[in-house]
């Protein structure tokens, strides 16, 4: 942790090293050098590896790693707008990405106008908490980092042969483009703002550069986010000006995070309404709140929603199911109320030093709180009780999934709360054909801790009888 962050640190003072003008001549050769002027649209195509960013199975370990058999990306420099295809397979058994154990996985995403979405077959689904990691990936493309470069108020340091050009984009990034003796951007050092980590360093390097038809693109694309690799790419074709048009579905110019509640006992509210799911419990004079996932963007409009459900109970316990960032990424959003957070005793330190870090490119709730906050940890099992109930955190042991993995439940309501270890189907579906190794995993812990649920509220999907969940697995009619 403390290695990038020292990264991001000299990323930021490389912005203040040299004059507006010398750096817009180096902008300039590398823009002759590479025709980037020229590039209206781009289009290439892969393959190599990709990594799960923040699935790691451990925290602190590397992000999972996949193989990525075909990936095909689009950049308008007209529009500010890009497509990424891909389809990837498991190359590790461990680890929170949500490729299947078996067969590939094809992922389209998308960006224009500020908007990220995402396309499953016809249907296109907005991504909000994607939009600005989407405009980071865009700009620090190679042609696009110089378009943005002579925009900005770039300066330029010397550092062996390369001329390092670095400007901030307001709200979104600060970068420092190599620009090598042959003019080519060879390596883009930028810091960006993410939910769980602060101000996060990106690494890019573009190596073994071609000609493809008078446009130069380099045939090697590695990178690293918070200090582990995401990508290492072979380029295998590159088509320039091509008319790959990029348009903004209608369901998505507006996107909005949907927050509803549903009562799942007395004091008990199973919170949707998105991808990921919260549970609010009421004790006798606060609330708990298992799960804060994704980003401010969700988390603020969940705050809101369980201040009109417990009006005047203060949060004072937010639980978390596991250190992978989509669980976690509303983690500071709920530090910034003064909320205790719970998370397994393996993630405690991690959590500590991570939520220590500054978030200063695009200040979110908790960097703008100017707030502490105070992590416990959970080393097996651990029990919330008041007059009103009893709550307990248990770790579930054995998970491809993760380690430090906790489920909560509730044994007067017999009530089991799990995120990614079960997410149902659709009512009524017939159960699979080979159990989800996940959801086998899940009843041996049941019976494992000698629980008895009666419903089972998921923290994605919807809220079940416990039957499913054995049904699914091949132990129930």
């Amino acid at each position: 942790m403390k290695t990038w962050m020292a990264a991001v640190c000299i990323v930021v003072a490389l912005t203040s090293c040299a004059t507006r003008d010398d750096a817009q001549t180096a902008l300039q050769d590398a823009d002759r050098a590479m025709g980037a002027s020229a590039v209206k649209t781009l289009r290439y195509a892969a393959f190599g590896a990709g990594w799960g960013f923040g699935q790691a199975y451990r925290p602190g370990m590397p992000w999972p790693r996949a193989n990525v058999s075909s990936y095909t990306r689009v950049l308008d420099y007209v529009n500010n707008a890009s497509r990424e295809e891909q389809v990837r397979s498991r190359a590790e058994p461990t680890g929170g990405t949500a490729l299947p154990l078996w067969g590939d996985q094809r992922t389209i995403a998308l960006w224009r106008d500020g908007l990220a979405w995402n396309v499953n077959g016809t249907t296109a689904s907005p991504s909000p908490r994607d939009a600005m990691a989407r405009a980071h990936d865009y700009w620090i493309s190679p042609h696009a980092v110089v378009k943005a470069g002579m925009k900005q108020a770039a300066t330029v340091a010397k550092d062996g042969k390369y001329r390092v050009v670095s400007f901030t984009q307001p709200g979104l990034f600060k970068a420092s483009a190599w620009i090598g003796p042959e003019g080519y951007v060879e390596r883009v050092d930028s810091v960006q703002s993410n939910p769980v980590l602060g101000d996060m360093l990106t690494i890019t390097t573009y190596d073994s550069w071609r000609d493809f038809g008078g446009v130069k693109f380099p045939t090697r694309i590695r990178q690293t986010m918070g200090g582990h690799p995401v990508l290492d790419l072979f380029v295998s074709e590159v088509a320039a000006n091509s008319a790959d048009a990029i348009d903004i579905p209608a369901d998505v110019r507006e996107p909005r995070e949907k927050v509803t509640s549903e009562r799942a006992a007395s004091g008990v509210w199973f919170i949707s309404g998105g991808s990921h799911n919260s549970v609010l419990i009421e004790m006798a004079d606060h609330v708990m709140l298992v799960e804060s996932p994704l980003y401010d963007g969700r988390m603020l409009p969940v705050l809101e929603e369980i201040a009109k459900l417990a009006p005047g109970k203060p949060l004072r316990y937010v639980i978390n199911s596991h250190h992978h960032f989509d669980h976690s990424g509303g983690l500071r959003t709920a530090a910034s109320t003064g909320a205790t957070l719970v998370t397994s005793e393996l993630a405690r330190a991690w959590w500590q030093d991570t939520l220590a870090n500054p978030n200063t490119i695009a200040p979110d709730a908790f960097a703008r709180s100017g707030g502490r906050v105070t992590v416990i940890g959970v080393d097996g099992q651990r029990t919330f009780a008041d007059a009103r109930r009893t709550v307990q955190v248990l770790e579930l042991e054995g998970s491809v999934h993760s380690q430090g993995f906790l489920a909560v439940w509730l044994p007067r309501e017999r009530i089991l709360i799990e995120a990614d270890a079960y997410t149902p189907g659709p009512p009524n579906a017939p159960p699979p054909v080979s159990p989800n190794a996940n959801n086998v995993n899940l009843v041996d812990n049941i019976e494992r801790l000698q629980l008895n649920p009666q419903l089972i509220l998921p923290l994605h999907g919807r809220m079940v009888e416990a039957a499913e969940l054995y049904k699914a697995v091949g132990r129930g009619s």
